[in-house]
Protein backbone atom coordinates (compact mmCIF):
# COMPACT_ATOMS: atom_id res chain seq x y z
CA UNK A 1 0.00 0.00 0.00
CA UNK A 2 1.20 3.54 -1.14
CA UNK A 3 1.70 5.90 1.74
CA UNK A 4 1.04 8.69 -0.66
CA UNK A 5 -3.09 9.50 -0.16
CA UNK A 6 -3.25 11.09 -3.77
CA UNK A 7 -1.46 8.77 -5.62
CA UNK A 8 -4.28 5.93 -4.18
CA UNK A 9 -6.96 8.23 -4.70
CA UNK A 10 -5.35 8.15 -9.09
CA UNK A 11 -5.05 4.89 -8.91
CA UNK A 12 -8.36 3.86 -6.97
CA UNK A 13 -10.13 5.72 -9.29
CA UNK A 14 -8.37 4.24 -12.18
CA UNK A 15 -9.39 0.92 -11.12
CA UNK A 16 -13.31 1.77 -11.05
CA UNK A 17 -12.38 2.93 -14.69
CA UNK A 18 -12.03 6.74 -14.39
CA UNK A 19 -8.74 8.37 -15.78
CA UNK A 20 -9.71 11.59 -14.59
CA UNK A 21 -11.53 13.92 -11.48
CA UNK A 22 -14.31 14.88 -13.48
CA UNK A 23 -15.74 12.00 -14.63
CA UNK A 24 -15.38 10.00 -11.79
CA UNK A 25 -17.47 12.94 -10.50
CA UNK A 26 -20.09 13.17 -13.16
CA UNK A 27 -20.41 9.32 -12.48
CA UNK A 28 -21.11 9.31 -9.12
CA UNK A 29 -23.26 12.24 -9.21
CA UNK A 30 -25.22 10.89 -11.84
CA UNK A 31 -25.18 14.33 -13.52
CA UNK A 32 -24.34 12.27 -17.04
CA UNK A 33 -27.27 11.04 -17.04
CA UNK A 34 -29.52 12.37 -18.94
CA UNK A 35 -33.53 12.76 -18.51
CA UNK A 36 -35.52 11.85 -21.91
CA UNK A 37 -37.41 14.80 -22.66
CA UNK A 38 -41.45 14.32 -21.88
CA UNK A 39 -43.08 15.40 -24.48
CA UNK A 40 -46.62 14.72 -22.38
CA UNK A 41 -45.43 17.05 -20.21
CA UNK A 42 -44.68 19.98 -22.96
CA UNK A 43 -48.49 18.81 -23.94
CA UNK A 44 -49.31 20.29 -21.11
CA UNK A 45 -47.79 23.55 -20.68
CA UNK A 46 -48.50 24.29 -24.71
CA UNK A 47 -51.98 23.88 -23.24
CA UNK A 48 -51.19 26.01 -20.56
CA UNK A 49 -49.79 28.78 -22.87
CA UNK A 50 -53.43 28.46 -25.01
CA UNK A 51 -55.22 29.00 -21.54
CA UNK A 52 -53.11 32.26 -21.01
CA UNK A 53 -53.74 33.56 -24.47
CA UNK A 54 -57.51 32.60 -24.27
CA UNK A 55 -57.96 34.64 -20.78
CA UNK A 56 -56.63 37.85 -21.86
CA UNK A 57 -58.56 37.49 -24.63
CA UNK A 58 -61.31 36.98 -22.84
CA UNK A 59 -60.80 40.23 -21.04
CA UNK A 60 -58.46 42.04 -22.56
CA UNK A 61 -60.49 45.61 -24.06
CA UNK A 62 -62.69 44.97 -26.50
CA UNK A 63 -61.22 46.96 -29.62
CA UNK A 64 -58.11 44.99 -28.93
CA UNK A 65 -59.17 41.50 -28.93
CA UNK A 66 -58.15 38.45 -31.80
CA UNK A 67 -60.62 38.05 -34.93
CA UNK A 68 -59.90 34.47 -34.78
CA UNK A 69 -58.68 33.44 -31.39
CA UNK A 70 -58.48 29.54 -32.49
CA UNK A 71 -56.59 30.31 -35.67
CA UNK A 72 -54.28 32.49 -33.85
CA UNK A 73 -53.29 29.83 -30.99
CA UNK A 74 -52.68 27.41 -34.20
CA UNK A 75 -50.53 29.82 -35.76
CA UNK A 76 -48.91 31.04 -32.73
CA UNK A 77 -48.43 28.03 -30.73
CA UNK A 78 -48.61 24.85 -32.18
CA UNK A 79 -47.15 25.47 -35.76
CA UNK A 80 -43.61 26.91 -33.46
CA UNK A 81 -44.00 24.12 -31.37
CA UNK A 82 -43.95 21.66 -34.44
CA UNK A 83 -41.26 22.98 -36.11
CA UNK A 84 -39.09 23.35 -33.07
CA UNK A 85 -39.63 19.23 -32.45
CA UNK A 86 -39.19 18.51 -36.11
CA UNK A 87 -35.79 20.24 -35.98
CA UNK A 88 -34.84 18.10 -32.88
CA UNK A 89 -34.09 21.27 -30.94
CA UNK A 90 -35.52 20.65 -27.66
CA UNK A 91 -33.11 18.41 -25.94
CA UNK A 92 -30.10 21.03 -26.86
CA UNK A 93 -32.20 23.65 -24.82
CA UNK A 94 -30.86 24.47 -21.46
CA UNK A 95 -30.41 27.68 -19.62
CA UNK A 96 -28.95 27.71 -16.00
CA UNK A 97 -30.00 24.13 -15.51
CA UNK A 98 -33.51 23.89 -16.40
CA UNK A 99 -35.40 21.21 -17.69
CA UNK A 100 -35.70 21.86 -21.70
CA UNK A 101 -39.03 21.44 -21.85
CA UNK A 102 -39.19 24.91 -19.23
CA UNK A 103 -37.10 26.56 -21.33
CA UNK A 104 -39.25 25.75 -24.59
CA UNK A 105 -42.29 27.16 -22.24
CA UNK A 106 -40.63 30.58 -20.94
CA UNK A 107 -40.00 31.05 -24.83
CA UNK A 108 -43.03 30.07 -26.56
CA UNK A 109 -44.94 31.72 -23.87
CA UNK A 110 -42.93 34.71 -24.56
CA UNK A 111 -43.57 34.31 -28.71
CA UNK A 112 -47.42 33.79 -28.08
CA UNK A 113 -47.36 36.85 -26.50
CA UNK A 114 -45.57 38.97 -28.40
CA UNK A 115 -47.78 37.85 -31.25
CA UNK A 116 -50.57 38.80 -29.70
CA UNK A 117 -50.09 42.39 -29.00
CA UNK A 118 -48.31 43.76 -31.68
CA UNK A 119 -51.68 44.28 -33.52
CA UNK A 120 -52.24 46.55 -30.36
CA UNK A 121 -48.97 47.84 -30.83
CA UNK A 122 -49.89 49.30 -34.32
CA UNK A 123 -52.56 50.68 -32.94
CA UNK A 124 -50.83 52.53 -30.11
CA UNK A 125 -47.75 53.86 -32.19
CA UNK A 126 -50.66 54.72 -34.97
CA UNK A 127 -48.79 52.52 -37.55
CA UNK A 128 -49.50 49.89 -40.28
CA UNK A 129 -48.96 46.32 -38.95
CA UNK A 130 -46.92 45.52 -41.79
CA UNK A 131 -44.64 48.22 -40.97
CA UNK A 132 -43.63 46.82 -37.76
CA UNK A 133 -40.73 44.04 -38.39
CA UNK A 134 -39.30 40.86 -36.59
CA UNK A 135 -35.54 41.74 -35.94
CA UNK A 136 -34.99 39.21 -33.15
CA UNK A 137 -32.05 36.82 -33.42
CA UNK A 138 -34.23 33.37 -32.83
CA UNK A 139 -34.92 30.92 -35.09
CA UNK A 140 -36.97 27.97 -34.58
CA UNK A 141 -34.08 25.80 -36.77
CA UNK A 142 -30.74 26.62 -35.67
CA UNK A 143 -29.86 25.92 -31.67
CA UNK A 144 -26.77 28.12 -32.00
CA UNK A 145 -29.23 31.14 -32.97
CA UNK A 146 -32.31 30.12 -30.97
CA UNK A 147 -31.40 32.36 -27.87
CA UNK A 148 -31.51 35.20 -25.78
CA UNK A 149 -29.56 38.40 -27.18
CA UNK A 150 -29.18 41.86 -26.42
CA UNK A 151 -31.47 42.78 -29.40
CA UNK A 152 -34.48 44.10 -29.58
CA UNK A 153 -37.29 42.31 -30.80
CA UNK A 154 -39.39 44.45 -33.24
CA UNK A 155 -38.39 47.43 -35.45
CA UNK A 156 -40.72 50.51 -36.45
CA UNK A 157 -41.07 53.85 -38.02
CA UNK A 158 -41.96 57.09 -35.76
CA UNK A 159 -42.11 60.22 -37.48
CA UNK A 160 -40.09 58.65 -40.44
CA UNK A 161 -37.31 57.37 -37.14
CA UNK A 162 -36.33 53.92 -36.22
CA UNK A 163 -37.20 52.44 -33.37
CA UNK A 164 -36.68 49.39 -31.82
CA UNK A 165 -39.15 47.48 -29.39
CA UNK A 166 -38.09 45.32 -26.62
CA UNK A 167 -41.17 43.33 -25.68
CA UNK A 168 -41.62 41.46 -22.07
CA UNK A 169 -43.91 39.71 -20.50
CA UNK A 170 -44.28 39.58 -16.49
CA UNK A 171 -45.93 36.47 -15.14
CA UNK A 172 -45.15 37.23 -10.89
CA UNK A 173 -45.05 41.09 -10.59
CA UNK A 174 -41.73 41.04 -10.51
CA UNK A 175 -41.38 44.22 -13.06
CA UNK A 176 -38.18 44.91 -14.17
CA UNK A 177 -35.19 45.50 -17.35
CA UNK A 178 -32.16 43.49 -17.30
CA UNK A 179 -29.08 46.21 -17.71
CA UNK A 180 -27.32 44.60 -21.00
CA UNK A 181 -30.71 45.41 -22.36
CA UNK A 182 -30.19 49.16 -21.33
CA UNK A 183 -26.24 48.92 -22.61
CA UNK A 184 -27.60 47.59 -26.19
CA UNK A 185 -30.08 50.70 -26.16
CA UNK A 186 -27.24 53.41 -25.57
CA UNK A 187 -25.07 51.22 -27.68
CA UNK A 188 -27.77 51.73 -30.89
CA UNK A 189 -28.80 55.48 -29.95
CA UNK A 190 -25.21 56.30 -31.39
CA UNK A 191 -26.71 55.25 -34.45
CA UNK A 192 -29.84 57.57 -33.63
CA UNK A 193 -32.08 54.51 -33.10
CA UNK A 194 -34.57 54.74 -30.29
CA UNK A 195 -35.09 51.74 -28.17
CA UNK A 196 -38.40 51.35 -26.18
CA UNK A 197 -39.45 48.15 -24.06
CA UNK A 198 -42.89 47.45 -23.51
CA UNK A 199 -43.50 45.56 -20.70
CA UNK A 200 -46.72 43.65 -20.30
CA UNK A 201 -46.99 42.33 -16.95
CA UNK A 202 -49.84 39.55 -16.56
CA UNK A 203 -49.55 39.11 -13.11
CA UNK A 204 -51.10 42.89 -13.06
CA UNK A 205 -52.99 43.50 -16.12
CA UNK A 206 -50.99 46.20 -16.61
CA UNK A 207 -48.28 47.49 -19.51
CA UNK A 208 -45.14 50.17 -18.94
CA UNK A 209 -43.55 51.51 -22.13
CA UNK A 210 -39.92 52.66 -21.14
CA UNK A 211 -37.73 54.48 -22.86
CA UNK A 212 -34.33 52.44 -23.02
CA UNK A 213 -31.87 54.81 -24.85
CA UNK A 214 -32.71 57.66 -21.87
CA UNK A 215 -31.57 55.85 -18.70
CA UNK A 216 -28.93 57.03 -17.12
CA UNK A 217 -26.04 54.59 -15.83
CA UNK A 218 -26.79 55.83 -12.11
CA UNK A 219 -29.99 55.77 -12.69
CA UNK A 220 -31.39 55.02 -8.99
CA UNK A 221 -33.95 52.49 -10.24
CA UNK A 222 -31.01 50.40 -11.10
CA UNK A 223 -30.87 47.29 -8.50
CA UNK A 224 -28.87 43.83 -7.90
CA UNK A 225 -31.52 40.77 -7.87
CA UNK A 226 -29.91 38.18 -5.84
CA UNK A 227 -32.11 35.29 -6.97
CA UNK A 228 -30.65 36.04 -10.71
CA UNK A 229 -27.08 35.94 -10.42
CA UNK A 230 -26.48 39.25 -8.72
CA UNK A 231 -27.74 40.50 -12.41
CA UNK A 232 -28.04 44.39 -12.46
CA UNK A 233 -31.58 45.20 -13.11
CA UNK A 234 -33.72 48.50 -14.01
CA UNK A 235 -36.84 48.31 -12.03
CA UNK A 236 -39.82 49.81 -13.36
CA UNK A 237 -41.74 51.98 -11.88
CA UNK A 238 -45.24 52.63 -11.48
CA UNK A 239 -45.82 55.67 -13.33
CA UNK A 240 -44.36 53.56 -16.69
CA UNK A 241 -47.30 51.70 -16.81
CA UNK A 242 -49.74 53.75 -19.15
CA UNK A 243 -52.31 51.01 -19.87
CA UNK A 244 -54.38 48.99 -18.03
CA UNK A 245 -55.66 45.76 -19.62
CA UNK A 246 -59.29 46.23 -18.95
CA UNK A 247 -59.03 50.04 -20.35
CA UNK A 248 -59.12 51.39 -23.72
CA UNK A 249 -55.70 51.75 -24.78
CA UNK A 250 -53.49 54.54 -24.68
CA UNK A 251 -52.34 56.78 -27.78
CA UNK A 252 -48.86 57.36 -28.46
CA UNK A 253 -48.92 61.10 -27.26
CA UNK A 254 -50.14 59.67 -23.77
CA UNK A 255 -46.63 57.26 -22.90
CA UNK A 256 -44.17 60.34 -22.61
CA UNK A 257 -41.87 58.95 -25.26
CA UNK A 258 -39.19 60.99 -26.60
CA UNK A 259 -39.33 59.32 -30.30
Amino acid sequence: MTNNPAKYFKQYREVIGFSNQNSAKEFLSGKDVKPSVDFGYIDKLNNRIEEIIRKIDYVIYKDCKITNIDDFIEKNIYKPYDTIKESRLIPKMNNQGRRPEQVLFSWLRGYAITQYFIPIFSKIFDISLDSIVSIGDDDLKNIETFKRTPKADLEIKVNDKTVRVEVQSGFQGINDIKEHKVREARKVFEEEIRTVCIHIDLFNGQVAFVQLDTIEEDDVNFVTRQQMEGQSVFVIDQNYFKWRLLEEIPIIDDLELNL
